[in-house]
């Protein structure tokens, strides 16, 4: 293939030296080696073998990105001759993810989130305070050894706000820092590495000066954390830790980093019991258990992976979606940080029930310590045989392999995350074919998130009818929730299927300062907005749905009588433009379109009425819903249309700052 590079780009010894430690080196002088005389200098070998490791693209990106801080021409040149991939494919690839920039900037990037959650707990102020220390976003002086970008949900709302820095060089790479404060970045910044922070409380780690605890959780590089004392982020493992839980049951017991630890509280137990019962014994108790995706399309597990199954094509793949970008989410960053061991378990036992023989795990590029960590736990399974090619002595043939997102929150559409890992834009494909039936690299697939791949092991324990004794209809077994905005005590918790919003509320202590409720938000970004009137509402698919609203990803998000929900809700509008991928026309042009019209209506500038302007979001939501490829077109106007519709926000009957419904009873007593 004539790849046509980009002329006179040359990539340095360090941008190679980089790509050769994420590709292996050159075989020959055609992949970028050094050109031999004789016959290789007139024949060309292995082409077709390198273009079929286009699936390392990405990480050969990020490889160049960490080691400089950009992808220059010279080094996408040599990318390019690597995996045999024209420039403008590569580039266009390069082009599409957040956290990839092709322009020259400082090594060290700051990510300040602005997004929702963060919004309500000081981003604003910290964004003010970064552009009068480093100038507007994106700005780098000459010499500037740090610049900083606004970023939307980084993943760590119980612990807002958060920053996530980008450190580029050798043994530097990134980390998050959840509470930041403006002292706690330029530290940072000045140290160029996360040893400056202090160590904290047992089992926790506290930024400069940020005072609060954090639970060891900030950063890639954060040491060996003490087991037995309770994680912050999910406050029921903290003394006096809660009874019954399941999915958090390791959670602040276990050392995430010890494979005998895991195992002394149960570890690999279900993988045995796995293959006692055979790949049709273990999708049979999957179906009897009732489980559905946790991610918000809640399909049935077990058909999904009966399916797979029964494909003759081969090979099968197991792919992990752990991309969790939606705004508000954190559940599956908490069990990826905490339980790694119980992912790959799980993911172990489904390769297994669905004859899949390699696994993806695809973790958002905005989870640096999760990446670490489900790295050392595939790395200490497969030491100690319980993955690879002989797992437990039994002949059964199974790996994982982990590949992280780039920042684009597309990516977690299922055929987006093929795509992406694929090495293409993570643009979804046209649906039907199904991946069950044609998936990653074309292959049946099956794909689930975190948390509900973590419920296969007590299943397979169990049994699935014993799993399914909280039985609500379709809502079966425990279910995880993401409590932040102005919780008491935000965090992940756990609770059955059916237990109500109120309960759930009460469990996080209420609205911080015993504040009045002014609306919550239930799903996230692609959810919808309820008032403080419907907390009696049972957690479950159909106790959401006969209410409007939908448990998507689990978010439930307070927000007190101070919150500007106009603000709220056209930084939602501004999420779901900027996150279009932009390949259909009904999501590209109407999430713009959305956001327009709102802004029109919060400065009193509408085009006639505000009715006019209400009933043309209406119908700009109609036709995304209608005609969207994927569910972010789908799902873009669901959160903005409920506020207008519950919370009164732009018909004059809502208050001032567009407070809507305000519920001064119990629920603002610190008990909802």
């Amino acid at each position: 293939m004539d790849l046509h590079l980009i002329p006179g780009a040359v990539a340095t010894a360090e941008e190679r030296a980089a790509v050769d430690g994420a590709l292996g080196p050159p075989a020959s002088g055609w992949e970028g080696g050094a050109r031999r005389s004789g016959p290789e200098a007139q024949v060309a070998r292995g082409g077709m073998e390198a273009a079929r490791r286009r699936d390392l693209l990405l990480p050969a990106l990020h490889a160049v990105q960490g080691r400089i801080g950009f992808i220059s021409e010279g080094s996408l040149n040599y990318v390019c001759q690597r995996l045999m991939v024209p420039p403008a494919e590569a580039y266009g690839v390069a082009a599409f993810y957040a956290m990839l920039s092709l322009e020259p900037r400082p090594g060290t990037v700051v990510h300040v989130c602005d997004d929702i959650a963060c919004r309500v707990a000081g981003a604003l102020d910290l964004c003010r305070e970064m552009e009068k220390r480093l100038g507007p976003p994106g700005h780098a002086a000459p010499g500037a050894k740090a610049t900083w970008l606004r970023s939307p949900c980084l993943g760590q709302c119980e612990r807002a706000p958060a920053v996530l820095f980008q450190a580029a060089g050798e043994g530097r790479g990134d980390w998050t820092l959840a509470p930041a404060t403006s002292a706690d970045v330029k530290a940072g910044i000045e140290a160029g590495d996360p040893r400056w922070k202090t160590s904290g409380p047992a089992g926790g780690r506290t930024g400069g000066g940020a005072g609060r605890k954090t639970s060891g959780l900030e950063s890639g590089g954060a040491g060996r954390k003490t087991s037995g004392v309770g994680v912050a982020s999910a406050p029921q493992t903290m003394a006096p830790r809660a009874a019954g839980l399941r999915l958090l049951k390791r959670v602040g017991l276990a050392d995430p980093t010890s494979l005998d630890e895991y195992r002394a509280h149960g570890g690999y137990q279900a993988l045995r019991r796995a293959l006692e019962q055979g790949p049709e014994g273990v999708i049979r108790e999957v179906l009897d258990a009732k489980l559905v995706g946790r991610g918000g399309a809640a399909f049935p597990t077990g058909r999904k992976w009966e399916a797979v199954a029964r494909q003759p094509v081969r090979p099968h793949y197991l792919v992990c979606n752990a991309d969790e970008s939606e705004p508000g989410t954190f559940k599956d960053r908490v069990l990826m940080e905490e339980d790694p061991f119980a992912v790959i378990e799980a993911m172990t036992i489904a390769g297994y029930a669905t004859a899949s023989e390699h696994g993806y795990i695809y973790v958002r590029g905005e989870y640096p310590l999760a990446i670490e960590r489900l790295d050392g736990a595939i790395r200490q399974a497969r030491t100690r045989g319980l993955l690879g090619e002989n797992i437990l002595g039994e002949g059964v043939r199974f790996d994982v392999e982990v590949r992280r997102g780039a920042g684009a929150y597309i990516c977690g559409e299922e055929t987006a995350l093929f795509n992406s890992i694929e090495g293409h834009r993570g643009e979804p494909r046209n649906k039907p074919p199904f991946p069950v039936q044609v998936g990653l690299f074309g292959k049946p697939t099956a794909i689930n998130n975190v948390e509900t791949l973590v419920n296969v092991p007590d299943i397979v324990l169990e049994g699935g009818p014993a799993f399914a004794t909280t039985d609500n209809g379709q809502s079966t077994g425990p279910k995880l929730f993401c409590v932040s905005g102005h919780a008491a005590r935000p965090g992940l918790y756990e609770v059955p299927f059916g237990a109500t919003l109120k309960h759930l509320i009460d469990l996080a202590g209420g609205v911080r300062g015993g504040k009045p409720l002014q609306a919550i938000l239930l799903g996230g970004a692609a959810g919808a907005f309820v008032t403080p009137s419907e907390i009696d509402m049972a957690l479950t698919f159909e106790g959401t749905r006969a209410a409007g609203a939908t448990l998507g990803s689990g978010v439930v998000m307070l927000f007190d009588d101070s919150v500007d929900l106009k603000d709220t809700l056209l930084r939602i509008a501004a999420f779901f433009r900027d996150e279009s991928c932009g390949q259909c026309v009904p999501c590209r042009v109407g999430t713009v379109r959305q956001e327009e019209s709102l802004h029109r209506l919060a400065s009193g500038r509408t085009l006639g009425k505000a009715a006019d302007e209400i009933a043309l979001i209406d119908e700009v939501a109609q036709a995304m819903r209608d005609a969207s490829i994927c569910g972010l077109g789908q799902t873009a106007a669901g959160a903005v249309q409920s506020a207008i519709r519950k919370l009164h926000l732009f018909d004059g009957n809502g208050a001032g700052k567009g407070r809507g419904e305000v519920n001064r009873g119990a629920a603002g007593k610190g008990s909802a």
